[in-house]
């Protein structure tokens, strides 16, 4: 069987590499998927460290470019757009004044939204001790982003440049997470109407409606594989 144009390395249960999925689904570019088994720290060991070294997900790899790797999923985002939307179907051409309002929300969902909520994650289910401080400050960190995104979608119906692009896209893997870490009363459509409305519209894409169901495939899979 002939190579794929990329390789994507994710785990099926990390938002971040679904992020990057979702871009290749819409661009029609097609790719393998690699999962790592974080559950035996195989993002640290040399196959996966000679592709990202800094041992996290995700990383990709365009074949066709002389197996130009990237890492991080905004980098490979931007890479995925810069190169093969050539419609900037997903994208803000270089030249117009949007396009650093475009960096702008990427960098915000990779330095506060995620992060908030990798943290908040991290307290509520694997820290050795229960620190309830530490996980109603990040649940409140995460709903005091969300109060960003509504402050502006509540007056406009994308993020940037009058359409959907990536910088929209690059919230829908950990929003789709937002009541397990909020928990079950956390009522999405009614506190933050427009964003919900908003994160509804994202998630019907066919691109990213293909990488939800694969994510729920795949972690169906893992959830009944027979222990070692």
């Amino acid at each position: 069987m002939s190579q794929k144009h990329f390789t994507l390395w994710l785990s099926e249960t990390g938002p971040n590499g679904w992020k990057v999925a979702y871009v290749l689904n819409e661009l029609g570019l097609e790719y393998e998927s690699k999962y790592v088994d974080m559950s035996v720290k195989e993002q640290k060991g040399p196959e996966f460290l000679s592709i990202n070294p800094n041992g996290r997900i995700p990383a990709l790899i365009d074949h066709r470019n002389d197996d130009y790797t990237v890492w991080e999923s905004a980098a490979a985002m931007l890479y995925l757009v810069d190169k093969y939307d050539t419609e900037n179907r997903l994208s803000i051409p270089a030249t117009d004044p949007e396009r650093h309002h475009l960096y702008q929300w990427l960098f915000f969902q990779m330095s506060g939204h995620g992060p908030y909520m990798g943290q908040g994650f991290w307290f509520l289910r694997y820290h050795v001790d229960r620190v309830p401080s530490a996980t109603e400050r990040y649940q409140n960190e995460t709903k005091r982003v969300l109060g960003v995104l509504e402050s502006v979608l509540s007056k406009q119906e994308w993020l940037v440049g009058g359409k959907m692009t990536i910088a929209d896209i690059i919230f829908v893997a950990w929003n789709n997470a937002l009541r397990t870490l909020l928990g079950v009363e956390f009522d999405f459509e009614n506190e933050f109407p427009a964003t919900a409305r908003w994160h509804t519209k994202l998630r019907a894409l066919p691109g990213v409606k293909a990488g939800i169901e694969e994510e729920a495939r795949v972690t169906a899979l893992m959830n009944h594989k027979p222990s070692a």
